[in-house]
C-alpha cells in the first residue's frame, strides 16, 4: 500500500501562505494534514480516555442512549448500523454524536435534537462540550482559508456556519475476524458536509482513492489533524473541490486484535442555509452542474437516506 504523500501545513509557521497551501493540497488529493490547530492536547487526552470508557460499557447500557428516528443524530448508534452509499454490507463501527446546544429557536431545533448524556461517564458532558467548541474554532479557521484561496472574503463562510448542525463522531472499531465476510470497517464513501476535521488517523487503516484509481494510505504525524472535502463543499464549489472517497479497510495479523477509535467533527452549514454554485467555479470549461439551490437540512436528510441512518 502506498503513502499519500499529503503535506503537514501548520496553522503557525504557515500562516500566510495557508490558503494556497490548503488549496493545492485539497485539489490534488482533497485531503489536507494541519497541525499546530489550536485544539487543547490534554482535552484530546481526556477526550481519548472517556471515549474508551464508553464503548467498554456492556451494549445494554449503551442502548440506552440509542434514539430511534432520530437518524444518529444524536447519542449512541449501534455496531452495524451505518452502510456507505452504494454498499451491500454495513460498517464495523459504532459510535456517538455531540451536537451543537442552541437556544430555543424553534426553526432550528426542528433539525437540531438536543445532545443526550451517558451518565455513567464523569466529565463526558464537560469534556466533550469544550472539544466540540474548539473543533469549531479550528474548523472556521480552515474554512477562513478556503474562501481565501476562492477568491471569496475570509469570512464568507461565517453566516453560512453559525449555528450550523455540525456533528462531533466519537467512532469505535471493534477487533476484526475473518468471519465478518466482506465487510470492512468503513466501506468507500465521501462525506456529506462542508469539511470533517478528524484526530485519530495514526492508527492505520484510513485510505483515499487517488485520480488514478489507487488506494493510498494516510498516515499523520501524531496530534495533526486529517482534514477532507465533503459533498457540500464539492458542490458549492463545482467540484474544484473534490470530495474524494476514502474507507477505513479491517486491519491483519495482530493488530485485528485491537479497537480503533477516532474522532471526526463533520463541519456543517445551518440547516436553513441556502446554498448554490459560487459565480467565481463556473467556466465555460466547467459549467454549473448544479443550478438549481437547495437548503442544507433538505441535502443532510437525502444523504441520510442513502446511508440507512433514516429511511
Amino acid at each position: 500500500m502506498d503513502l499519500a504523500e499529503i503535506p503537514v501545513l501548520s496553522f503557525d509557521t504557515d500562516r500566510e501562505n495557508l490558503p494556497a497551501l490548503i488549496g493545492e493540497s485539497f485539489r490534488t488529493f482533497g485531503f489536507a494534514m494541519i497541525r499546530d490547530h489550536g485544539i487543547d492536547q490534554p482535552l484530546i487526552d481526556r477526550a481519548w480516555e472517556l471515549t474508551r470508557r464508553f464503548f467498554a460499557l456492556s451494549v445494554e447500557t449503551k442502548m440506552k442512549y440509542f434514539i430511534p428516528g432520530h437518524a444518529g443524530a444524536r447519542g449512541y448508534t449501534p455496531f452495524r448500523t451505518e452502510v456507505a452509499k452504494g454498499a451491500t454490507e454495513k460498517d464495523l463501527k459504532e459510535f456517538w454524536h455531540v451536537g451543537r446546544d442552541l437556544p430555543i429557536d424553534p426553526p432550528l431545533t426542528a433539525t437540531m435534537p438536543l445532545n443526550v448524556w451517558p451518565e455513567e461517564i464523569d466529565g463526558f458532558r464537560e469534556t466533550f462540550t469544550q472539544l466540540y467548541a474548539q473543533f469549531d474554532k479550528a474548523g472556521t479557521g480552515i474554512l477562513s482559508a478556503i474562501a481565501t484561496d476562492l477568491g471569496l472574503d475570509p469570512h464568507w463562510f461565517d453566516p453560512a456556519i453559525e449555528d450550523g448542525n455540525s456533528v462531533l463522531r466519537l467512532l469505535h472499531y471493534p477487533p476484526v475476524s475473518e468471519s465478518k465476510g466482506g465487510a470492512i470497517r468503513a466501506g468507500a464513501h465521501e462525506d456529506i458536509n462542508l469539511i470533517t476535521l478528524l484526530l485519530g488517523a495514526e492508527e492505520a487503516g484510513l485510505e483515499l482513492l487517488s485520480k488514478n484509481g489507487e488506494w493510498l494510505s494516510i498516515a499523520p504525524p501524531v496530534g495533526a489533524l486529517v482534514v477532507n472535502i465533503g459533498d457540500m463543499l464539492q458542490r458549492v464549489t463545482n467540484h474544484v473541490l473534490p470530495s474524494t472517497t476514502h474507507r477505513v479497510r479491517n486491519p491483519s495479523g495482530e493488530r485485528a486484535a485491537h479497537s480503533r477509535y477516532s474522532m471526526p467533527f463533520f463541519l456543517h452549514l445551518r440547516s436553513d442555509f441556502r446554498f448554490e454554485t459560487l459565480p467565481g467555479c463556473i467556466s465555460a470549461n466547467n459549467p454549473d452542474r448544479y443550478p438549481d439551490a437547495i437548503t442544507a437540512d433538505d441535502y443532510l436528510q437525502e444523504r441520510l437516506r442513502e446511508i440507512g441512518l433514516k429511511t
